[in-house]
């Protein structure tokens, strides 16, 4: 297996000409199917967000441009913890959210024991509903489906349904790996059902479909951005990660800034 060094030097390397080509040649246009944003498990939508994308969504409506108050992030406030069962509050009286009102950590590595779930994970997703649809997403009467957060959406909404695959760039064959075979922290929804050079696209119904070479070159530009953070993400999980041996009934979740509670602050010892 290729190391992370030798994937981020190769992302960095990616021509988003070429990678337009290949989004333009698979086609794709959103039908606003709301597939993406919705599912049908505590454990879908895992895909990982970044903790700058969580602290964006964190501050999301309110800077002054926008009417809001402006508001830094627990984690910047070194806000206290709080208990697991804070995690749905509603938002305080300015419209600001809370972290855990944003990300929740990833299932992969929990364990759930007589305190609840229980361990140590890497990275952070999109908090869900109890469908396993995300808190962002919502629909009008006629059933339309939108993003409430679409300007300020994580790099792996922005791109999807497209990843880049460069674990097996010198075969250029689609992966069966549902992550499209990548050795970093995102995982792509959805089996990869199409591939062209190192893009791979996964389940939607909007593939296909002519695509503009504008929003192809744009789709080519946010899909570099993404490989070269994934990547970059993945080496500091990597570089600072430390065994937290968390307490029942505690999780931790690590992710490039280092250990972390729930509410994102940092985990001191």
């Amino acid at each position: 297996m290729r190391s992370l060094e030798a994937e981020l030097a190769d992302a960095r390397s990616l021509s988003v000409a070429e990678l337009a080509d290949a989004i333009e040649s698979i086609g794709f246009e959103c039908t606003r199917c709301g597939a993406c944003c919705t599912g049908h498990g505590e454990d879908e939508h895992t895909a990982t967000v970044f903790p700058d994308e969580v602290r964006v969504l964190v501050d999301h409506g309110q800077s002054p441009a926008d009417g809001g108050v402006a508001k830094s992030t627990l984690a910047d406030r070194g806000g206290e913890e709080t208990n697991a069962t804070a995690a749905n509050d509603d938002a305080d009286s300015s419209g600001a959210r809370e972290w855990r009102e944003v990300a929740r950590p990833m299932p992969y590595g929990l364990s759930k024991g007589d305190d609840g779930l229980d361990g140590e994970t890497f990275e952070w997703a999109l908090r869900t509903d109890g469908c396993g649809d995300c808190t962002f997403y919502e629909e009008d009467d006629a059933g339309v489906g939108s993003c409430t957060v679409h300007d300020d959406r994580p790099l792996i909404c922005r791109t999807y349904p497209f990843s880049v695959d460069l674990t097996n760039a010198a075969t250029e064959e689609p992966s069966d790996s549902p992550d499209g075979g990548a050795t970093g922290t995102s995982q792509p929804m959805g089996e990869t059902v199409d591939g062209e050079g190192v893009v791979r696209a996964h389940e939607c119904e909007g593939l296909g479909t002519e695509i503009p070479r504008a929003d192809a070159e744009d789709l080519a530009r946010a899909l570099k951005e993404r490989a070269v953070r994934e990547r970059e993400e993945a080496i500091a999980v990597r570089d600072a990660y430390e065994p937290a041996d968390p307490s029942p009934g505690e999780i931790v979740v690590h992710d490039s800034e280092g250990a972390k509670r729930l509410d994102g602050t940092p985990l001191e010892r």
